[in-house]
């Protein structure tokens, strides 16, 4: 195996990541081990393997990883090329929305599998809401949520308040030194959903973006989590190709909540109510069930509610 791929990833490292000092410290590590042998004949993919586990050591960074790259992206090496690629694989994948529907008891549903930049996948989005925005309450599904971009979860939790003054997240960016604000939108491309329970389910593989649509909501008290503790990344991140088959993804920037001062880095965001994964869905539209037999909905409405907890039972 060439050396190469070595010092490129800890150029890159060196160069990029949001702590230099452990980013120094790590590549220090990782090339006394080098000297020593520990990488010589290694394949890609185990090289890969160990230098995301070494630098796990020193980093304990979730984001910071080498990897080999999937087929599709071999020989993608430029922004442009990733840009579309990124692209690409967005709208394959529905921009993240596996599903979305209206449940007996006129219960909202979104399955979110990704979060999708709000310039690619903001109609997607507004299509969504705009099939959930007359029920009276909504569950939205993250167990299976790897991540995405900061501003589709502005996007997404614009739709959960009234205005625009929502202050929801601030981040830090490393290599330019200055601080983003993350505020709630003036205008959407359709209705609101600010005055009904919100409950979002989560799992110890929710991770990132995912992670911070989670967090925000919570620090503001707009809905209730139920499930696992994430898995616990919270640092933006920028992919670099190394060869065409292996790249490194860097942290460059970290999330700083208005309201907690912190983030959910290494320790993930521990839910409201804390149940297996699996059980997440059936407490929470129990909830929610209980919810809408509350309201004034139509006889036909609260009727449905009424069954679908009887079922439940």
């Amino acid at each position: 195996m060439s050396p190469h791929i070595i010092d490129e990833a800890l150029d890159l490292l060196c160069a990029n990541y949001i702590f230099p000092e452990k980013a120094a410290t790590a590549a220090n590590a990782i090339r006394q081990r080098r000297a020593a042998g520990e990488y010589d004949g290694l394949d890609e993919e185990t090289l890969a393997a160990r230098l995301t586990a070494d630098l796990a050591e020193v980093c304990a960074d979730k984001h910071l990883r080498v990897r080999t790259r999937e087929a599709a992206l071999h020989d993608v090496l430029t922004r442009d090329e990733l840009e579309a690629a990124y692209r690409e694989g967005l709208r394959h994948a529905n921009y993240g929305i596996a599903r979305v529907e209206r449940l007996d008891g006129n219960v909202g549903y979104l399955d979110l599998r990704q979060i999708a930049d709000a310039s690619v996948g903001g109609r997607a989005i507004a299509a969504a809401m705009e099939l959930i925005v007359h029920t009276e309450a909504l569950i939205i599904d993250l167990r299976k949520n790897r991540g995405g971009a900061p501003n589709g979860v502005t996007f997404w939790l614009s739709y959960l308040f009234r205005d625009d003054e929502t202050h929801l997240n601030d981040i830090y960016d490393g290599p330019s030194g200055r601080t983003r604000q993350f505020w709630t939108l003036a205008h959407l491309p359709g209705e609101r959903y600010p005055d009904r329970p919100v409950f979002v389910l989560t799992s110890d593989a929710t991770f990132s973006a995912g992670e911070e649509f989670c967090y925000n909501l919570q620090a503001l008290g707009r809905a209730t989590l139920i499930g696992e503790t994430t898995r616990g990344g919270a640092h933006p991140t920028e992919v670099f190709p190394i060869t065409a088959t292996v790249e490194i993804t860097v942290p460059l920037a970290r999330s700083v909540n208005p309201v907690t001062g912190g983030n959910w880095e290494g320790t993930g965001v521990v839910p409201d109510i804390a149940v297996p994964a699996a059980a997440a869905f059936d407490l929470a539209y129990g909830k929610a069930l209980e919810h809408v037999l509350t309201t004034s909905a139509p006889a036909a409405v609260l009727a449905e509610a009424k069954a679908a907890l009887a079922e439940a039972a």
